[in-house]
């Protein structure tokens, strides 16, 4: 079989038996396997299962970077495919099965050419990005000085099922995709009986004030020209009509595209929610947890990776992005720390991407035919940075 046609065996394989988390063993199996025989320096991780390959040039230069995502999500796939996920609950529905599959790809583009580099590539299979903060890990144990130097250049590609026609690669200078953090209110109040509220401290209109609060906290507080998102995805409180209980629980998620907003809303929200509570005679609980930064593209990061796409697919095949994407990535880790970009592809399994599941529904579908394609595109960004220096 040629690359493609393995490409696309390793991405439904690793479709079949998807892992969740940080522990990932038999993807990581899998990894190795696929990287077996070419002239790399592989190690693994200690305390996750991620995998970091070296890829030395035939001459002295620069160090790229290159990363793909190997983590599923808590899923049950409803997606109708023969490769269907085999593990109940589980599923690639972000597509990170593309990610690792397009970065062997990559290794093994660069492997052939390995003569022509002046400079180094890393490749760092990463697990635990969905919510787990693998980036972060992986840069504790050293990635980014893998090489034995700190990398000079990162750049990394995610694949969407339903944002642009398939085979379009996608990006922006500046913010790409948004801070994401948590914030945890426990409202504490004194329960009672239903008929008698006087006679209790009821949490219930305190959180149900809160929420509201913060949806107006963000429209008088921050700038019109400053996105920020604020979502109550979760609320618990009671047990049955007509008892008043003890306390409300809700959270919600964050999403910030500057330092400055990130650390404005953190004070603001905890400040309303318990400002709120104690005008009720009540007590919050809160807790603002910072998860990932903002996905910050290099502007010449940017340009450069925009012009390469353009020369190796044609104009038509990348897409401005006017508008950053409110979703988080915990790439934003590495570009805090490294100049570099990161950029879409889409792999639509449709012609009208407006109408198909997204990523993270059980029924997304990722057309593993542009999987070639990504990985070309890895390749040669690394070769030409490192051609360029």
């Amino acid at each position: 079989m040629g690359l493609r046609e393995d490409l696309v065996e390793l991405r439904r394989e690793l479709h079949r038996h998807p892992e969740i988390g940080l522990d990932l063993p038999a993807t990581q199996r899998r990894v190795l396997a696929a990287l077996d025989g070419l002239p790399l320096e592989v190690s693994t991780g200690t305390g996750l299962s991620s995998v970091t390959a070296v890829l030395r040039g035939g001459a002295p230069g620069p160090v790229v970077l290159l990363r793909g995502d190997m983590d599923a999500l808590p899923v049950h796939e409803a997606a109708d495919v023969p490769f269907a996920s085999t593990v109940p609950g589980v599923m690639h529905a972000c597509g990170h099965d593309l990610h690792t599959a397009g970065l062997v790809g990559a290794a093994r583009l660069l492997a052939a050419r390995r003569a022509e580099l002046a400079g180094d590539v890393v490749f760092m299979f990463q697990p635990g990005e969905e919510g787990h903060d693998g980036a972060g890990l992986m840069i504790d144990e050293g990635v980014l000085d893998a090489a034995g130097r700190p990398a000079d250049f990162a750049y990394g590609l995610h694949v969407t099922s339903a944002d642009f026609p398939r085979g379009v690669f996608a990006s922006r200078p500046g913010p790409l995709m948004s801070a994401a953090a948590g914030l945890f209110v426990r409202v504490v109040g004194a329960g009672g009986h239903g008929s008698a509220p006087q006679d209790a401290l009821d949490p219930i209109p305190a959180a149900c004030e809160m929420v509201t609060a913060l949806q107006t906290m963000v429209g008088r507080r921050f700038s019109p020209f400053e996105p920020v998102v604020v979502t109550v995805g979760s609320f618990h409180a009671g047990t049955l009509r007509n008892i008043i209980p003890d306390e409300a629980v809700f959270e919600a998620t964050i999403r910030t595209f500057s330092t400055a907003a990130a650390e404005q809303v953190a004070r603001d929200s905890v400040r309303v929610c318990e400002g709120i509570a104690a005008a009720h005679g009540l007590r919050a609980e809160v807790r603002f947890e910072t998860e990932y930064p903002a996905t910050v593209n290099d502007t010449a990061s940017y340009e450069f990776v925009a012009d390469t796409v353009r020369d190796l697919f044609g104009a038509e095949r990348f897409q401005h992005m006017e508008h950053p994407d409110a979703g988080s990535e915990d790439f934003s880790r590495v570009l805090q720390r490294v100049p570099g970009a990161y950029l879409f592809l889409s792999a639509a399994a449709g012609d009208d991407h407006t109408v198909l599941p997204s990523n993270h529904s059980p029924r997304a579908l990722f057309d593993d035919g542009v999987l070639y394609d990504g990985a070309v595109l890895l390749a040669e960004l690394a070769a030409r940075r490192l051609t360029r220096g």
